[in-house]
Parts: structure tokens; sequence; C-alpha cells
């Protein structure tokens, strides 16, 4: 039961941040960076695919060794490693490869993503530690 409401509180936590993110960084950041490559439609199946594998890697790189030494603190860390890292390999392997890529846009996106994850890893860990003892 424990790994259902950490998954489940994870997904909710990184959804909604990561919803009010991209709603400010889509006409903020990317569009005026990137905007030539941008997608004319949102697609729905990859969003979906990007979560759930996401949120799974959360929860065992992230939330499973805060549940374990039974630390938000622990999680936290772990949430903001696995954040930096996931986001920084999209972010500077598409920075090495497109002609419209941005050094900023790679920076704020990389912090973005150690941030979510964090906080995201945090909420789940403490949701799990409390309602799953």
């Amino acid at each position: 039961m424990k790994w259902i409401i950490a998954y489940i509180a994870a997904a909710v936590a990184f959804g909604a941040l990561d919803a009010v993110y991209l709603r400010w960084a889509t006409d903020n950041l990317y569009r005026p960076i990137i905007g030539s490559i941008l997608a004319d439609e949102f697609r729905m199946g990859a969003a979906i695919a990007f979560y759930l594998i996401y949120i799974a890697g959360m929860v065992w790189f992230a939330v499973k060794p805060g549940i374990e030494a039974g630390s938000v603190g622990t999680a936290l860390l772990n949430g903001a490693l696995l954040g930096g890292l996931c986001y920084a390999t999209f972010d500077l392997t598409s920075q090495a490869v497109m002609k419209v890529w941005s050094t900023q846009l790679s920076l704020v996106d990389i912090a973005w993503g150690a941030f979510a994850t964090a906080i995201a890893a945090s909420v789940a860990t403490w949701a799990a530690l409390r309602f799953a003892s």
C-alpha cells in the first residue's frame, strides 16, 4: 500500500507543479527561444508515457531511499539529484544537437527539474511515511 500511496502522491505533486510551470514556461521561455520547433498540438500520449515512467523512476530512486531511511530529507536530496540529472540529459543533448536551443533554456529547465522532482519526492515520502505506517 505504501508504494501506491507514494506513486499517487508523487504523481499529484509533480503533475500540479509541472502544470503551473509549463503554463508559464510555454509562452515565456519555450516559445520565444524554440518556438519554431514546437509541435502545433500537444501530444497527450507522449506526455502520459513520460509522466508514468518518470514518476516510477522518482519513486524508485528518490522516494524508496527516503522511506527506507524514514527521512523526507533523503528523498529531497535524491529527488533534486535525479531531477537535475534527467533534465540535464534532455536539455544538454538538445542544446548539443539543435540549432535553436539556448544555455538559458537549459539552465532554467534543469533547475526546474531538480526543484520539482525534489518537492514531489518529498511529498510522496511524507505521505507514504504518514499514511502507510
